[in-house]
Parts: C-alpha cells; sequence; structure tokens
C-alpha cells in the first residue's frame, strides 16, 4: 500500500470506505499538527479486584487487580503481573482507588516500570479508609508498564475491600507520541 498524504490547514473531515463499500469511516482531522488516532489504536482498560488482600504494613504493595471490565488493546495482565503495558507510545492518563479497613494512612500509588511515580494518600479516624491517585504519564508503547500499589502504617491485619466500586484501576490514551 502506498502512502497517502492528504493536506488540508483548516481541519476536517475524510470519509473512508471499505474495499467492498458496505462501510465506512469518518476521521476528523484538528487544524493543527498531530497525529489523528481512531478508536481501534488507543488502549484503554479498566479492572477491579475481586478477591480479599491484606497488604503488608509499613511497605507499599501490589494490588491484585484481577476482574477486566474491559481491556480494548490486550495490554492489561489480570492474572500474572497485574501491570498494563500499552502497545501505543503515548501520553496515558492512569488512575486507581482502593477502601481498606483498620488503618490510620493509606496511600494509593501509581508505579512505572517498578519504580514510586505518583501517589495520593488519606488520614482519617473512621473504620474504613479510601485513597485514590490519578496521574497523566508518557509511556513507550514496548517495554514501559504502571501498576497499582497500596500503602500503609498499620502493622495489624486489614483487608482491601474486594469489589468493582471501592477497588478498581484503569487507564486511557490521551494522544499519542
Amino acid at each position: 500500500m502506498a502512502n497517502l498524504k492528504l493536506k488540508n490547514p483548516s481541519g476536517g473531515s475524510l470519509n473512508l470506505v471499505s474495499a467492498d463499500g458496505a462501510s465506512d469511516l469518518t476521521v476528523t482531522f484538528p487544524a493543527t499538527t498531530g497525529t489523528a488516532m481512531v478508536s481501534g489504536n488507543m488502549p484503554a482498560f479498566s479492572a477491579y479486584q475481586s478477591a480479599s488482600q491484606t497488604p503488608v504494613g509499613t511497605a507499599f504493595t501490589k494490588l491484585t487487580i484481577n476482574t477486566e471490565e474491559f481491556d480494548t488493546a490486550n495490554c492489561y495482565d489480570s492474572s500474572t503481573n497485574y501491570r498494563f503495558t500499552p502497545n501505543v507510545a503515548g501520553y496515558y492518563q492512569v488512575s486507581g482507588c482502593f477502601n481498606l479497613s483498620g488503618a490510620s494512612v493509606v496511600v494509593a500509588a501509581i508505579f512505572k516500570n517498578g519504580s514510586a511515580y505518583k501517589w495520593g494518600g488519606n488520614s482519617t479516624g473512621a473504620t474504613l479508609y479510601g485513597t485514590s491517585v490519578s496521574c497523566l504519564v508518557y509511556l513507550n508503547g514496548s517495554t514501559d508498564y504502571v501498576e497499582f500499589y497500596a500503602y500503609t502504617n498499620n502493622e495489624a491485619s486489614m483487608t482491601v475491600t474486594n469489589n468493582a466500586t471501592n477497588t478498581w484501576f484503569q487507564a486511557s490514551m490521551v494522544r499519542a507520541a
């Protein structure tokens, strides 16, 4: 297939028609220079924790976010490493939330390539503690990955809640590199 170059400095739309003429796709281009993305190449996932987990007190513990709600490009590992490794380079919005009973300080953290990247914390006097973290991160589309970790300063036995509304992890591509 040859390369096709279109030029329209004011932006606009392009209709692409399949070879059989049965279906088409409209791509809208911005007026500024950039990469046009279509949903087929923008990785995104959402997953939650469906089993109880007791984090290690005073240490970061990777959460076993093991149930996928969706994974558009098969980039989230929900059974072994519990990490998102997108196959398209770009900027990703990454978020996670968890609730924990019996702690006094809790921290939610996004780890990039095995190291803490961004975190958010919460400290309250209730019996159920919750915290979340959200960040924008560049991922190279081949080897970069992100994971979701929990931290607490309480060494007593605690349990991370295990349902789709309380403990979740998700990411979505915002724009290509």
